[in-house]
């Protein structure tokens, strides 16, 4: 039982002493978690840094610690040509800019067995005992049915991966309601599915990032670092930093949105919180995934699910 004055998601972690907060969908997902590093070291937590990377890491100079997965420090290099690398130009702000030294462990995209095993070595290395999954965005509370689906492949492999593992503790956190419009999205399903997860016991509440927030604050400056140095910008958190800031409407941060018409508004900087279970039980494609051992069979899966659907829930727009 929560009380007004308590903030669920951070109740629920009161007894957590070591936690890991990853990155489901890949990419700059990881950024959108760092209030959260921020508040949960400030309650003296260990917390340690995982992203699902859609940098080649094998041509980076990385630090190989198991099959598929890197720790990425800062300084790190990546020979490719693409000079595509968040998760070392995250550790290069903590070094610069916090004068901390904060390693991330960054894993190729493969299936939910090989995801599961990397979360199992993480976990024991560093007595885990809390999974927090970090979703920029609102996709990953899609559940099969939808119209469309935005990106939903690494999302739901981090999901099931992670629930499949023995962790005592496994929460997604959702960051950027509105973003995900860019890729087709129903909000209107989003709140469905949401819904559906409370009646169920599996929300854990919402809350409101604030500009005034030092957490915040932190996550700003490593947004605008990261934008100073890679040309290829997050979409999702110069949207959510634009939000933080007040801005509204048709407002571009990133050339990357230039020719789109953008819709930034207060609701991008709140976090919606579950529990991972929660969310995974109403996967509709569960059985399709959970044994794959490739992004091959991922995708397969899911495909295969979709062919046999006899219907979707169409695309609705919020009617308010």
């Amino acid at each position: 039982m929560f009380k007004l004055s308590e903030i669920p998601l951070f109740k629920t972690l009161e007894n957590s002493k070591s936690i890991l907060l990853a990155g489901a969908g890949g990419g700059y997902d990881i950024y959108c978690g760092l209030p959260l590093y921020f508040a949960l070291k400030a309650m003296g937590k260990e917390v340690h840094l995982a992203n699902l990377s859609f940098t080649y890491l094998p041509m980076t100079n990385s630090e190989k610690v198991f099959d598929q997965c890197y720790l990425v420090k800062a300084g790190d290099k990546n020979n490719h040509q693409i000079n595509y690398f968040p998760e070392k130009y995250l550790a290069d702000w903590f070094l610069t800019e916090q004068q901390e030294r904060v390693n991330i462990y960054a894993f190729e995209l493969s299936g939910v067995q090989p995801t599961k095993k990397i979360y199992d070595q993480i976990i024991e290395r560093h007595s885990i005992d809390t999974v927090m999954l970090i979703d920029g965005g609102t996709d990953s509370l899609m559940f099969g049915d939808e119209e469309e689906l935005g990106t939903p492949l690494e999302d739901s492999c981090s999901l099931v991966a992670v629930n499949k593992t023995s962790v005592k503790n496994k929460l997604l956190v959702c960051l950027g309601f509105g973003v995900d419009r860019f890729h087709g999205v129903s909000h209107f399903r989003f709140l469905e599915n949401t819904s559906k997860i409370l009646a169920e016991g599996g929300f854990l509440g919402s809350f409101h990032l604030l500009p005034t927030m030092p957490e915040v604050e932190k996550y700003m400056s490593a947004v605008n670092y990261v934008n100073q140095h890679m040309e290829r910008q997050s979409i999702v958190s110069n949207s959510i930093v634009s939000a933080i800031e007040g801005k509204f409407g048709d407002f571009h941060r990133t050339l990357r949105t230039s020719g789109s018409e953008l819709w930034i508004n207060s609701l991008m900087s709140i976090y919606w919180c579950y529990q991972v279970q929660n969310v995974v039980h109403n996967l509709k494609y569960y059985n399709y995934i959970a044994n794959s051992q490739t992004r091959g069979q991922l995708n397969q899966g899911l495909y295969d699910y979709r062919q046999q659907l006899l219907e979707v829930r169409e695309m609705r727009k919020i009617p308010v």
